[in-house]
């Protein structure tokens, strides 16, 4: 056989060589992101079995009181949502149990990044996702209102996330909202605390 065709062979068993290797890494790397995958979906399972005990998420309160028909309103709640006192666009990052920025919670939802619209009234904050659940915080639930720069694993800017501490069932809870134009960011913080701590006051009597 003539050094021309002895290369040739070697040359065509390289390249099928190089071929079965390659093949086999993709294969291994999609089994790889597979079990990623499915530990990570099993871990976000296991997370929500342990937070059964969540409450169902409040709802927006009805317009109309019991006797016309509609929904009683919920406790500490006026008669229905009442006017807007302020409107944001934005995402939604995730709730986490309160001081905690990684004990992500995943119940009823919570868990979901999403986009949202928020609206703050008298009666609390209308918390409204498209493709996962809205809820409702009302006002005897907020406590507390700040700036941060990350929740759920998520890191922003300084400053970038308005967190709302606010109360569900025996559990405090932070949940992070950025809007669209973060320089809205400042406004919520402060009326919600005026909020706040108008209710404590109230309460307090």
């Amino acid at each position: 056989m003539t050094p021309v065709i002895l290369l040739a062979a070697e040359k065509e068993s390289a390249e099928v060589t190089d071929w079965a290797a390659r093949v086999g890494w993709v294969v291994g790397l999609g089994l790889f992101v597979a079990l990623v995958y499915w530990l990570m979906r099993e871990g976000w399972k296991w997370r929500s079995t342990l937070q059964g005990d969540l409450p169902e998420l409040p709802a927006r309160p009805s317009p109309t009181t019991a006797d016309g028909g509609g929904k009683p309103p919920l406790p500490g709640t006026p008669h229905g949502p009442g006017p807007a006192k302020l409107t944001m666009s934005g995402r939604y990052h995730g709730s986490t149990t309160a001081g905690q920025w990684l004990d992500r919670i995943v119940a009823h939802g919570l868990g979901t990044r999403s986009r949202v619209e928020l609206t703050l009234t008298d009666a609390g904050l209308d918390v409204v996702r498209p493709g996962a659940n809205d809820f409702f915080v009302p006002v005897a639930a907020l406590r507390e209102a700040r700036l941060d720069k990350g929740i759920a694993g998520k890191v922003l800017t300084e400053g970038g996330l308005l967190v709302v501490t606010w109360e569900h069932g025996d559990k405090m809870i932070d949940s992070g909202f950025r809007s669209d134009h973060a320089a809205e960011h400042n406004e919520w913080v402060e009326t919600l605390n005026d909020m706040i701590d108008k209710t404590e006051t109230e309460g307090a009597r």
